[in-house]
């Protein structure tokens, strides 16, 4: 069986497929995730919607306790990291992570980065050992197979590679580099651009996404689920 963790991050509530105001990236993800399902019924897919029920951010004491020796933690350490514990827990379970993340000002949503500070965890997601020798830090989540899909929406368009706005696009740098980090290297994509603009650009970019999202879940269960797509 394959584990699906499916992650919202847009503030809009609903998917722009049923809302004239809702969210391309949900719509992606939603397709993803529905199209997997119909493909591979009996796998597990876990839901958070961190955009409507975003993470903690991380606070002084927050620091402290992730930093403090597990054995050494005080009990309100371990009740400040509780919250961040079920979030990694989900992430170590999950062999596919489905995130539909906009663009908000040229970045990430801050609920989307709250999640990522609560998943990079010193001892739970890297490892660190100041007298290790060459370097100090390490990706736990190396080798385990994971894949991430970023599911994205842009209000302009030519943000990808090679395009005039590539060096202004921070939302798959930004979620790409701690992902790497910590050991998450298979990485996969699709955005829907011309959301200011509408029209037949924006539905035609919503055509082309969905077309990707697609060809995105047969791609992936013929990876992690080579018997089912023989």
């Amino acid at each position: 069986m394959t584990r699906l963790l499916h992650l919202d991050s847009s503030a809009r509530s609903d998917s722009s497929e049923r809302s004239r105001y809702g969210s391309h990236s949900r719509r992606l993800s939603e397709r993803f995730v529905r199209r997997w399902r119909e493909r591979r019924p009996d796998d597990e897919v876990v839901y958070r919607d961190v955009g409507t029920a975003p993470p903690s951010p991380v606070t002084g004491a927050w620091i402290h306790a992730a930093f403090t020796p597990h054995g050494q933690r005080l009990p309100w350490m371990h009740e400040t990291l509780a919250e961040s514990d079920a979030l990694v827990d989900e992430l170590i379970a999950a062999d596919v992570i489905v995130a539909g993340v906009p663009m908000y000002n040229f970045g990430m949503p801050a609920q989307f980065k709250a999640w990522i500070d609560n998943v990079v965890r010193v001892g739970r997601t890297f490892g660190f050992d100041r007298q290790r020798q060459g370097e100090p830090y390490w990706p736990m989540l190396a080798g385990a197979g994971k894949s991430l899909v970023l599911l994205s929406s842009r209000g302009d368009v030519g943000y990808g590679a090679g395009e005039r706005l590539e060096a202004i696009n921070h939302v798959e740098p930004g979620v790409l580099t701690p992902m790497r980090y910590i050991g998450i290297v298979d990485h996969h994509g699709a955005a829907i651009e011309y959301d200011e603009f509408g029209g037949e650009g924006l539905r035609l970019s919503i055509e082309r996404a969905e077309a990707e999202v697609d060809v995105l879940v047969e791609r992936l269960i013929r990876q992690h689920a080579p018997a089912a797509a023989a």
